[in-house]
């Protein structure tokens, strides 16, 4: 689905009207969980101007058909997206019909683009804003990708830079910087077909650590530059943010799951214990006591626990410590290489279910030098503890994606009306007659 996502401050768009969609849901489809919220949207609003987010169902399921983000099994990836959407119905007491989605595959790049035009009436309108956006989309069409985000981060009024908001100033030409976001058409167009086998239509998409970024960002550090890294299953994504918008993101295909199988591998131990060891003694940093703590391994087609290895904790750090290094490298090498990685200032934002490790932020802290601090889901209600941590802020990010993206205000209702403007730049024009 080619959609607009307008993410900075002036064009955040209004929250979806609790009226007309009284309810919400997201759909986070990863490389190990498939969790899915449904949210009520709540009379009143924050501070932001959003309207606050309560969440009612939640439904969570072990990924299978899925792999580094994308769909390689249809109906395996249907079964567990029919399960964790069931359980949320379920805990909610509704049945939903519209999905917004989050993607982490699909090799999510950024691009910007910066066009200039003359203002006819020497007042910027929201027509001289919207065909300046149209005019950079016509311009951005990489073969064989699909335009996900196109996010105005800065626009420009008789070559002054760095105005938020142009609508109403004055002036000859009116420029901007559009952050256009792109993936892979062909493992975006069967996730959309998976949703849809499942009986569910698409409301809208959002790149993952975008929508990890708007549920764990505060302002300031949107404002001030932060790098965001969601540490998934499949893949960890990067993506930086500098006055208040998203300004470039990329992904690395490494996550949690290659820590399980390199565990598995080297301790020859099947995939459950790996995760098992993982979860409950690994660690990214050794320790003193590591040599003197013994673990128990099973071993891959024993049965007999006598039959199990015995080995020191320090065995288990050195498998574990290594891949995190060359993930937190990579990152690194992609975020110098993009030119943006001074945007982000010495602050970064750890997330996502891998960053719970022991010892990741500390790692992470010392590998790219900076500030780290691990994100959990900032802006909504009604989540406990369990899934209130790091492993479901794309999921809880895509509701606030929702209250700020053009295509869940606009009639979420009306299926017709859907079909007819799958194209961004009619959405986006419908979205700008609606709003303003």
């Amino acid at each position: 689905m080619n959609m607009v996502s307008i993410g900075s401050r002036s064009f955040q768009g209004r929250p979806v009207a609790a009226s007309r969609s009284g309810t919400i849901a997201a759909l986070d489809v990863g490389s190990s969980k498939i969790s899915c919220f449904i949210a009520k949207i709540e009379p009143g609003r924050h501070a932001n101007g959003h309207a606050p987010v309560r969440v009612i169902g939640i439904g969570h399921q072990v990924s299978r058909g899925i792999r580094a983000g994308a769909v390689v099994d249809m109906d395996a990836a249907e079964e567990a997206i029919r399960v964790a959407v069931d359980a949320a119905e379920r805990m909610a007491g509704v049945t939903i019909r519209d999905v917004v989605v989050g993607f982490s595959g699909a090799e999510p790049k950024s691009q910007t683009v910066g066009v200039r035009a003359s203002i006819s009436g020497g007042e910027v309108s929201d027509q001289d804003v919207s065909r300046l956006i149209h005019h950079a989309q016509t311009n951005f069409q990489p073969e064989g990708r699909d335009v996900m985000h196109a996010i105005p981060t800065n626009y420009s009024v008789d070559g002054s830079r760095g105005v938020r908001d142009p609508r109403g100033m004055f002036g000859e030409k009116l420029g901007v910087e559009v952050h256009m976001v792109s993936v892979l058409r062909g493992p975006l167009r069967n996730l959309e077909l998976c949703i849809e086998r499942c009986h569910l239509s698409v409301a809208g998409i959002a790149v993952s650590p975008y929508a990890s970024g708007l549920a764990c960002l505060v302002e300031d550090e949107m404002d001030l530059g932060v790098a965001m890294i969601d540490m998934g299953g499949g893949t960890t994504s990067l993506s930086i943010f500098f006055e208040g918008a998203m300004v470039y993101c990329d992904s690395v295909p490494i996550g949690g799951n290659h820590i399980t199988n390199d565990i598995a591998r080297g301790l020859s131990t099947p995939l459950a214990h790996a995760e098992r060891m993982k979860t409950l003694y690994g660690s990214a940093l050794a320790s003193p006591s590591d040599e003197r703590e013994m673990i128990d391994v099973p071993q891959v087609g024993e049965s007999d626990a006598d039959s199990a290895n015995h080995i020191p904790r320090s065995m288990l750090t050195g498998i574990i410590q290594p891949r995190l290094e060359e993930t937190f490298e990579l990152v690194r090498d992609r975020m110098e290489a993009s030119g943006y990685g001074r945007l982000a200032g010495r602050r970064v934002v750890l997330t996502g279910g891998a960053a719970q490790l022991n010892g990741a932020r500390e790692l992470a802290s010392r590998m790219l030098d900076k500030q780290v601090r691990v994100g959990h889901p900032l802006r909504v209600t009604g989540l406990a503890d369990a899934t209130g941590g790091p492993a479901f802020s794309t999921c809880a990010g895509l509701l606030t994606y929702s209250q700020i993206s053009p295509l869940e205000t606009a009639g979420a209702g009306d299926e017709d009306d859907a079909a007819q403007s799958r194209g961004h730049i009619r959405r986006f024009g419908r979205w700008l007659k609606e709003n303003f």
